[in-house]
């Protein structure tokens, strides 16, 4: 730790000697700094450093303010309020983007088609399916993604692992957004509304793609041949018609599959063909 100080002081100095300002550089990359805190954060991009641990699950981050969101997973606190229904969040930037469904207000331009968003996140995302995209890989397949949360998502299909409980049943999730959706069919909650009909949904990628059917929107399109469809994945799906590309893999015997429910399909195959072998073999031995 005292070589450390050193190491600051000593960068303080020479910075001060040259420049007459106070500065810190990073030793791994040179990059300059003013602020001491602004520093040690940066450094801990290159280190993995982790000093901050939350008190409930000894979970460890890299910043003060990350660990304080994480904390209120545990205690549920949630000190901001939407000013137009009193539903409370742990987040002042969820708080803002639920507040958009009430307004309506769409921010954010897809720079490719002049979509709007609500979200600055969803618009990047979705301008990587103009582009192609797709810098978050896989760390056990390799399989490319075009938004981080999707990657996460499908890397717990590999690990198994399930944080998310239902706070009525306990069932256990993958992901966040499955949870509460799971949770909707506990309390009948459907928050979001079609501003068209005022039909009412529990998720709202189902209310946004109701929408389309009063619109006539069909923001998705084929990037081989112009066609047109209305959910990204009825596009996603078309384009491997063109590619030949096909995702799924059968776990018994490696077949592959361009849509995960033909892939689904064959699996049950082998599933009641190995059942039905096993009773045809126990009928035969008795």
């Amino acid at each position: 730790m005292a070589s450390s100080l050193t190491s600051f002081q000593l960068t303080k100095s020479v910075n001060k000697l040259h420049t007459g300002v106070v500065s810190y550089t990073c030793k791994y990359c040179k990059k300059c700094f003013r602020n001491l805190t602004d520093f040690k954060r940066h450094e801990r991009t290159h280190t993995g450093g982790k000093p901050y641990v939350c008190k409930y699950c000894n979970k460890c981050f890299s910043r003060s303010p990350s660990l304080k969101l994480h904390e209120r997973i545990h205690t549920g606190v949630k000190p901001y309020t939407c000013k137009y229904c009193d539903k409370c969040f742990s987040q002042y930037p969820s708080c803002k983007r639920h507040e958009r469904t009430h307004t309506g207000e769409t921010p954010y331009t897809c720079e490719h088609c002049k979509k709007h968003f609500t979200q600055y996140s969803s618009c990047k995302t979705h301008e990587r399916t103009h582009t192609g995209v797709k810098p978050y890989i896989c760390k056990h397949c390799d399989m490319h993604f075009s938004d981080l949360s999707t990657c996460k998502r499908h890397e717990r299909i590999h690990t198994g692992v399930k944080p998310y409980t239902c706070k009525h049943c306990n069932m256990p999730f993958s992901n966040s957004s499955n949870c509460k959706q799971h949770e909707r069919t506990h309390t009948g909650e459907k928050p979001y509304a079609c501003k068209h009909c005022n039909k009412c949904f529990r998720q709202y990628i189902h209310c946004k793609q109701h929408e389309q059917i009063h619109t006539g929107e069909k923001p998705y399109t084929c990037k081989y041949c112009k066609k047109c469809f209305r959910k990204s994945t009825d596009c996603k799906r078309h384009e491997r018609i063109h590619t030949g590309e096909k995702p799924y893999t059968c776990k018994h015997c490696r077949k592959c599959f361009s849509q995960s429910s033909h892939c689904k399909q064959h699996e049950r195959n082998h599933e009641e063909f190995s059942l039905a072998s096993i009773v045809k073999s126990f009928l035969a031995s008795h």
